[in-house]
């Protein structure tokens, strides 16, 4: 099961800054170099809830160290979000609409010095869906031929007492392997919006080490990108240093970039602004009020929108929430303007639907009349929802920017509904996401999706088809299901889009969350940085930072 990409952190894109101090954020000029190993530039991150391993880790911290560690066929563009080739050289589609012809790049080496085969790509891939092998991100392969054979359907659903059945095979007949740099993938159907998928890191390819000593490669990952793994310190840190003999087009300019772990927001503020880290992709919601954060850091502050959205899932597993009146109740009872005008200070925009607004492709308006403030339609709603009994709990990962709006919309919800409402800061992201994962909620959680491809589709398959990867919400709706499948079928990528925005719409009608916002993108950055970015789905695009040339 897939139930990561949640997001913790928020991204920006950094400007063009001053030059600074070798100790970071500080004033004055650099007067020696930086970025080097020994003085590397500092990112502010987290803890990955999982190994490192591309097929088995989903969240934002593990993205952050693995989109760099890690070049796949397609690449999506820092600052646009677009598709390209990257290691592809040219990506072929059969007449049926089935079958794609891959031809690799020559001359590519992972960073132990193996060349980069066809092979590694297949091998990969049929390790990442074979069911044994427990990998969370299998269901991303789940179009290509054969993967019902090494990856069975568990015939009452995880929670169920059945077990699935055994595989039948242990490699996706859908794949085969031409020649060293030729292979071929055979979809189940025709998927119009497949190659754009390809981006995701799942699709990566494996060095042979990785099958031959597994362990040694979750100690020590060995990737073909344009940074390579140095060290780490468990819950403290992790180091990448540039890939010199790196092929693609983004080879990176900084030699070495430290990611050190923050469990408080505030904390890592703090220290961008005193100069003890040099890039942050969050912002305390303290300091938004009235724009203290941009007058505080001046040209060091960043925003720019997001390809990503908030809501408040529900545990349609808990009897309670089952009934629609009262999580249409719960919805209508937020006053979402309020809250990001007070709150964020005009810097995020209320939600209509569940997938982002800058998405290719997306139908405005899916969430309609539940997404806009009445009281006096969510008291009615309630009532017939026969009340609520008891504390409605609202919970979030506290180690994350979300205690000041979590408490803004309980109090929306209180002070509206007339009924108590309580909050459960958990205290770290790994753990949140294990409680939610094992069905653990008592009341609606925080939740937060950035795009894994450029399609509305990644907003919905995941997160709210019946047995969904990231179904975090017990949700089931054979419409939703139904709409998505012949989205999936469709002849082009526009009509995919049209039959995506009809399943949103039917979320409309259905509620299984609650969409909140979108945030803009926040961040900032030290004066040790002349330039790079951060992309929108919150992880820094590290290629493209650039140091401040020393001053003499």
């Amino acid at each position: 099961m897939r139930k990561r990409r949640m997001v913790a952190p928020v991204a920006a894109t950094l400007a063009v800054g001053l030059l600074a101090s070798a100790c970071g954020g500080g004033g004055g000029g650099v007067t020696e170099a930086t970025g080097t190993l020994k003085d590397p530039i500092t990112v502010q991150w987290g803890e990955p809830q999982s190994e490192l391993v591309p097929t088995n880790s989903n969240d934002t911290f593990g993205s952050q160290v693995l989109n760099p560690m890690f070049t796949g066929l397609i690449e999506y563009t820092p600052k646009s979000f677009e598709a390209r080739n990257a290691m592809a050289k040219s990506i072929a589609l059969s007449k049926d609409k089935k079958t794609y012809t891959v031809e690799i790049k020559q001359g590519w080496k992972f960073h132990n010095g193996e060349e980069v085969t066809a092979d590694n790509f297949v091998r990969a891939w049929n390790y990442g869906a074979y069911a044994p092998n427990g990998q969370q991100n299998a269901a991303m392969f789940n179009r290509i031929q054969g993967y019902k054979e090494v990856h069975p359907a568990d015939p009452d659903g995880e929670s169920g007492p059945k077990k699935p059945p055994k595989p039948t095979a242990k490699k996706m007949s859908g794949l085969k392997v031409v020649d060293d740099h030729t292979f071929t993938i055979t979809l189940q159907d025709p998927f119009s919006v497949f190659p754009t998928k390809l981006g995701y890191q799942a699709f990566v390819p494996l060095p042979d080490t990785f099958f031959t000593n597994r362990e040694k490669f979750v100690d020590h990952p060995v990737g073909n990108g344009p940074y390579k793994f140095e060290s780490r310190t468990p819950s403290e840190s992790l180091t990448l240093t540039r890939y010199k003999d790196y092929k693609g087009e983004d080879a990176g300019s900084v030699d070495a970039v430290k990611l050190l772990v923050y469990n408080k927001v505030l904390t890592a503020y703090q220290d961008l602004k005193s100069g003890n880290v040099d890039v942050i992709n969050t912002i305390p919601t303290s300091a938004l009020a009235n724009g203290r954060w941009k007058q505080e850091l001046g040209e060091r502050a960043i925003s720019r929108e997001r390809m990503g959205i908030t809501v408040l899932n529900l545990p349609m597993y808990q009897e309670k929430f089952k009934d629609p009146n009262l999580r249409k109740a719960l919805s209508l009872a937020i006053d979402r303007k309020k809250i990001v005008k007070q709150v964020f200070n005009g810097e995020a925009t209320v939600a209509d639907g569940w997938s982002a607004p800058g998405i290719p492709g997306r139908t405005d308006g899916a969430c309609g009349q539940w997404c806009t403030y009445n009281p006096s339609k969510a008291k009615e709603l309630l009532k017939k929802a026969g009340g609520f009994e008891g504390t409605l709990t609202l919970s979030y990962n506290a180690d994350g920017a979300h205690k000041q709006w979590m408490t803004a919309v309980a109090g929306s919800i209180r002070d509206t509904l007339g009924i108590k409402v309580g909050l459960n800061a958990v205290p770290t992201f790994s753990t949140y996401q294990d409680q939610m994962d094992n069905n653990e909620m008592v009341g609606p959680f925080r939740y937060g999706w950035v795009a894994d491809y450029p399609t509305p589709r990644t907003f919905l398959k995941p997160l709210y088809s019946t047995g969904g990867s990231a179904n975090n919400t017990g949700y089931s709706s054979k419409k939703f299901d139904d709409l998505i499948a012949q989205g999936d079928q469709a002849a082009s990528v526009k009509k995919a889009n049209e039959l995506y925005g009809k399943a949103e719409q039917q979320l409309g009608k259905d509620l299984p969350s609650i969409p909140l916002f979108t945030q803009t993108v926040k961040g900032a950055k030290s004066n040790r940085l002349a330039e790079g970015t951060l992309n929108t789905r919150t992880n820094p695009a590290i290629t493209t930072f650039k140091v401040a040339e020393p001053q003499q």
